[in-house]
């Protein structure tokens, strides 16, 4: 299971409130290295989320160019020739 950068950030934080208001030490410890451990999973996930982000852009942008448009002898099939096809 993918964990969500948001959720990542939100277990960053209460680690992080978890250590400022820690009566002991030894808790205070493991709560700073279990923020430190949820922001490089944050900072993963953020990454992995960007690139997923990017590839959808450029797929989307290769099928619009090679969606071809109508052409005459097609709009000349459709039932009203002068206002083309619904989905051009």
């Amino acid at each position: 299971m993918e964990l969500s950068s948001t959720f990542c950030r939100i277990q960053e934080n209460v680690q992080r409130d978890r250590a400022a208001n820690a009566a002991l030490e030894n808790i205070r410890l493991v709560a700073e290295k279990a923020a430190k451990a949820w922001g490089t999973v944050a900072l993963s996930a953020e990454q992995r989320e960007a690139r997923r982000e990017r590839t959808r852009i450029i797929a989307d942008m290769a099928a619009l160019k090679n969606e071809s448009a109508p052409g005459e002898d097609d709009r000349l099939l459709s039932e009203n020739p002068d206002r083309g096809f619904e989905n051009a």
